[in-house]
């Protein structure tokens, strides 16, 4: 069972297929084994090696409190640390959601890494969507959350929740992400489910700024968790060309 070692914390991820090394980082309460669930891996590991990583406070990695440890620049270096793990110098970087953002975290602190960036259900422009009082407040989330997608939240214990609260948080750090990703140097590509927030910020931002752009059916969490084939295709497609 492989685990990379980052600031002390463990990472652990998977890893099938061979060939040009792709990278998935799952979202907020997902994990690496959710790839394998929505058919991601079987699809792409007949071209490429599929690495999938546990974020730091999910899955088999560590679950440290620390707010600290979930800062964009710490959680970059836990993908980064994977890819040391496997002794390769690029990735094509795929990240959803909370994935997304910690893609933005390699564009912007290590973008000699990426061989190309794939960012899905997250606004570059924008981020988290914003209440009438700003920032929407954890227990907020975590109360809706609980309420519309029981089973995907299930597993978050009462010691393992600060770590949650930690990422939740950490996600409203921006900190010139659009900025970082256009000037990465790799070909990017942006995809949304039709009814996620996200698509239409995230459809203008590729439009005005020459990006490919996968629109699919579904809203944030139908997009990821039932992938249409043709999305999973274009995607590896996608990688080839770059």
């Amino acid at each position: 069972m492989p685990f990379a070692t980052h600031r002390g914390q463990k990472i652990h991820y998977t890893v099938e297929g061979d060939g040009p090394l792709v990278v998935l980082q799952h979202g907020l309460f997902m994990d690496a084994e959710s790839w394998r669930a929505n058919g991601f891996v079987a699809a792409l590991s007949k071209r490429f090696t599929v690495a999938c990583v546990d974020s730091l406070g999910h899955g088999l990695s560590d679950k440290p409190a620390d707010p600290s440890l979930y800062a964009q620049d710490q959680r970059a270096g836990d993908i980064v640390a994977v890819l040391d793990g496997l002794g390769a110098e690029k990735a094509h970087l795929v990240g959803y959601s909370m994935g997304g953002w910690m893609a933005v975290g390699v564009a912007k602190y290590h973008p000699q890494r990426l061989a190309s960036l794939t960012i899905g259900g997250w606004d570059l422009a924008g981020g988290v969507p914003r209440g009438p009082a700003g920032p929407i407040r954890f227990d907020i989330f975590w109360g809706f959350s609980q309420q519309v997608a029981p089973a995907l939240v299930g597993w978050v214990t009462p010691e393992i929740l600060p770590g949650v609260q930690a990422c939740f948080e950490a996600l409203n750090t921006l900190d010139g992400a659009a900025r970082a990703v256009l000037g990465a140097g790799v070909p990017v590509l942006l995809w949304d489910g039709t009814a996620d927030p996200y698509h239409a910020p995230s459809q203008a931002f590729a439009a005005a700024h020459g990006l490919p752009f996968v629109s699919t059916s579904g809203d944030h969490l139908q997009a990821i968790l039932s992938p249409r084939a043709d999305v999973v295709a274009r995607l590896g497609e996608f990688f080839a060309e770059a």
